[in-house]
């Protein structure tokens, strides 16, 4: 089955959002939404998800699913606004209590912080299948980038997360605490096995050099083809490497204090103090 699949970009992010549709009936999901969030002045703002509201209204769509293929670390989930005018299920893989233990010591959250994923609706585990109106779905774990990175796969579509990106510029970076390039490996292999023709829907894009345009879809075979980080032929040990090498090299991205305090809480602020205030925590030297 080749589920409709529509893309919304972020591009103060260089986030890739999706609302994949059922052919066969109204149902969808939403896949890795975005919450504006200007950092110097502290504001968030719904213009984005706002968006993909519209056009689910417009298209008179049922919101089944709402999905983070990972914790992000370079953009804070719009999930808890979308869920409160969907009423849909918010859903990530299961391995988020390992991310949440992690990041849950690093900003010291306190005793008010669950770290067994009782934020989402469902924990998914490598194979769980999801059901979006009429069509068949599955969870596949892809670690690597983070503990709890996962592909989801309808049809002939996947979404990979920050797992893989265009073929012209590679894979994620696997320096996040919980990361490991050799796990990174192993899971591009997985996703490998799916059908050449797949369709994988990525979470970013940046622009390889030489390219003037945004791009968010490949196939597996492209991807295996092409890809310059992982293509056939190339090793584990050379990738391991490279991948090493590379990311030693690469600053923390932008949002990502902001980002993984708000996501590993399921898009959701940290409580407010006893002034009724929210704040978000600046650990100084973390990484």
């Amino acid at each position: 089955m080749q589920p409709i699949v529509t893309a919304f970009f972020d591009e103060p992010t260089f986030t890739y959002s999706y609302v994949i549709q059922d052919p066969e009936s109204n149902h969808c999901a939403i896949i890795d939404s975005v919450l504006d969030f200007n950092y110097a002045a502290g504001k968030t703002a719904t213009d984005s998800a706002e968006a993909i509201l519209s056009f689910i209204t417009e298209q008179n769509l049922t919101v089944d699913w709402i999905l983070e293929t990972h914790v992000h670390a370079d953009h804070l989930s719009a999930a808890p606004w979308l869920q409160d005018k969907t009423g849909a299920k918010t859903g990530i893989g299961a391995h988020i209590t390992t991310v949440q233990e992690t990041f849950g010591k690093a900003f010291n959250a306190g005793s008010e912080f669950a770290r067994d994923g009782s934020q989402f609706d469902a924990l998914f585990n490598d194979g769980d299948g999801i059901r979006i109106g009429n069509l068949e779905g599955k969870a596949m774990h892809t670690p690597g980038h983070t503990p709890a990175c996962m592909t989801y796969v309808f049809g002939d579509a996947a979404f990979v997360g920050d797992t893989l990106f265009m073929p012209d510029y590679g894979t994620a970076r696997c320096d996040f605490p919980g990361g490991d390039a050799r796990t990174l490996f192993s899971s591009i292999q997985k996703v490998f096995t799916l059908p050449d023709e797949t369709r994988l829907f990525m979470c970013h894009d940046y622009k390889a050099p030489g390219r003037e345009e945004y791009a968010y879809e490949t196939t597996v075979a492209e991807e295996r083809e092409h890809n310059i980080h992982v293509k056939t032929g190339i090793s584990e040990e050379d990738f391991v490497n490279m991948r090493t090498e590379r990311d030693a090299t690469l600053d923390m991205p932008r949002l990502i204090l902001p980002s993984v305090q708000i996501n590993m809480r399921a898009g959701h602020m940290p409580e407010a103090e006893d002034n009724g205030q929210v704040y978000l925590k600046v650990p100084i030297n973390l990484f």
